[in-house]
């Protein structure tokens, strides 16, 4: 696995490549300190397997640096480590692509635990986040989605609810089906009923929005 790290605190990146080494010993590492740097790196470096980056690192452009990023690298997961965690900064950063958002603040156990969640396929999401989103949602007009213990489910039927489990754990639509024995046409047509109901426009906010249906 190759693991591009892109922070502008020395020891921040020393304590972070010692805490993945724990979870890949045979890793290979790739360090930048500023954004031109991960920029850089993502040019000439090579494929990565995931880049962990911070936000606000000296040239930072603003969100669309992690477009940038991805179009550096296509398909690569880009997560967020940042000692950021107003609202606004895990939204941008997750509706601008980011398969991730772990606070800097998170405790070693916490933060092992989003890794391995991000490495495996899954989007991890701070849970005072998913907290602010679910009284968002509770504030929020429901838009004709059912009332009391049907409420949580938000009019899901019961293989919505199972396509969109499989969202929350990172699967793709090929894989959603084969899981399911469905064929990924009828997947999709889960997915897009899934968006509606939820109010959402991606997987990544459908999976904010299922983790507040959770809790």
């Amino acid at each position: 696995m190759k693991i591009l790290i892109g922070d502008d605190h020395l020891l921040f990146r020393e304590g972070l490549r010692r805490l993945l080494e724990q979870l890949h010993g045979d890793a290979i590492f790739v360090e930048a300190g500023t954004f031109d740097e991960v920029l850089q790196q993502c040019r000439v470096g090579g494929g990565f397997d995931v880049v962990l980056m911070d936000l606000h690192m000296p040239n930072w452009p603003g969100f669309d640096g992690l477009r940038e990023v991805q179009s550096l690298q296509p398909g690569v997961p880009v997560v967020v480590i940042s000692a950021s965690e107003a609202l606004n900064d895990i939204r941008g950063a997750l509706d601008h692509g980011a398969t991730g958002y772990i606070p800097k603040s998170s405790s070693v156990k916490v933060m092992m635990g989003a890794l391995n969640l991000v490495f495996s396929g899954g989007i991890y999401v701070p849970p005072g986040a998913l907290t602010a989103a679910t009284a968002a949602s509770d504030a929020a007009p429901r838009r004709g989605r059912l009332d009391g213990a049907d409420r949580s489910a938000y009019g899901l039927t019961q293989r919505q609810r199972e396509v969109l489990d499989c969202l929350r754990a990172g699967k793709s639509n090929k894989q959603i089906a084969y899981e399911l024995g469905l064929s990924e046409g009828t997947v999709k047509i889960h997915v897009t009923a899934i968006f509606k109901s939820l109010g959402v426009k991606n997987r990544t906010q459908a999976v904010i929005a299922a983790a507040a249906m959770a809790s």
